[in-house]
């Protein structure tokens, strides 16, 4: 420094310089970012996108991290080289067991982003690493909850969905301020060296499927049939029981009517009985009418069946004077009579 430099100088000076140092404490933040604001080195407040000032360096410091951006890592493998197709496989994260006691190889990735500047940057040494160890740990408490071949077909949603929800509890109890976006299964198969043998059991689990299905096609086939048998079986046993109680029923009727027409006249209630069931007997039957009147010693008789018999022959002959000869049946002589007695 010069040494003509009078006190006004020195003073201008000193006046510039404090000038610039207070300058410092200006600072912008961009719309992606947060800023977090140190006095010497402890939080004291933060601020968001836009235009700010804090005290000169190095009373107080700003950081300014990333909070929109979206860091992704993945668990199971690493990329090798630049391509994204060469890949080696980390086995100590990729092999699980799962809740029937087998073990599949799942790959996969978590999505995060800071929700919670401070707590990001003061509560976790190292977040990267945290969010690894807290999503493996999630992955396997839901995969040992989960029968391999749901994890293999239909639940993968469903297992994305759960370690999503545990991780992110997880990161919440040491307020680590971040917030997980998404959980993606990249692959999720069984061991290399047991995929022979799982494809066998895939295949057969498959057999019994059809097989199963076709039963239950020919079930559904035979039930509606057996089931209309079965109502068409009890139409006719209910038409049967209906018929005999009726005519279980109407016999009743009809004996009640006969007895009430027997007890007002039992005499022609008997008769008419006793004559209706000598016609129900005797109708079929060959008869020798006998007549009730006669004088002493003949008797009137009258022979139907031999009748019947001539007739029948004359007819057949084609005698006309047969039946004339024949005498007309009436009364028999007394020796007739005799033998008829």
């Amino acid at each position: 420094m010069p040494k003509n430099l009078g006190p006004k100088a020195l003073g201008l000076i000193a006046v510039v310089l404090l000038m610039l140092w207070g300058l410092t404490g200006f600072y912008r933040v961009q719309v992606d970012e947060q800023g977090v604001v140190l006095r010497f080195g402890q939080y004291v407040y933060d601020t968001g996108p836009g235009l700010h000032y804090h005290l000169p360096y190095p009373i107080e410091t700003v950081i300014k991290p990333k909070v929109t951006r979206e860091n992704r890592i993945v668990l199971g493998f690493r990329q090798v080289g630049g391509t994204s197709d060469a890949r080696r496989d980390v086995a100590a994260e990729s092999l699980m067991l799962t809740g029937d006691e087998n073990i599949i190889d799942i790959d996969f990735s978590v999505v995060w982003v800071i929700n919670d500047a401070p707590d990001f940057l003061f509560n976790l040494r190292d977040p990267q690493l945290a969010v690894q160890m807290a999503a493996e740990s999630a992955m396997r408490e839901v995969i040992g909850q989960t029968p391999i071949q749901v994890a293999l077909t239909e639940g993968r949603q469903e297992i994305e969905i759960r370690t999503k929800d545990m991780l992110q509890s997880l990161l919440d109890e040491y307020k680590a301020g971040i917030a997980v976006r998404r959980v993606q299964l990249l692959k999720a198969d069984p061991p290399a060296e047991v995929v022979d043998a799982f494809n066998d059991v895939q295949r057969a689990r498959a057999d019994r499927e059809r097989l199963r299905n076709n039963a239950e096609a020919y079930r559904n086939a035979i039930i509606p049939e057996a089931r209309g048998q079965g109502e068409q079986l009890l139409q006719e046993a209910e038409a049967y029981r209906e018929e005999i109680v009726n005519r279980a029923e109407g016999d009743a009727s009809r004996f009640d009517a006969v007895y009430q027409a027997y007890s007002a006249a039992k005499d022609v209630t008997t008769q008419r009985i006793y004559l209706e069931t000598m016609e129900e007997v005797l109708g079929n039957v060959n008869k020798v009418i006998l007549g009730t009147e006669g004088g002493p010693g003949v008797v009137p008789y009258l022979p139907l069946p031999e009748v019947q018999r001539r007739l029948t022959e004359g007819s057949t002959a084609g005698r006309d004077g047969a039946q004339g000869r024949t005498s007309t049946p009436g009364v028999s002589t007394n020796a007739q009579g005799r033998a008829s007695q």
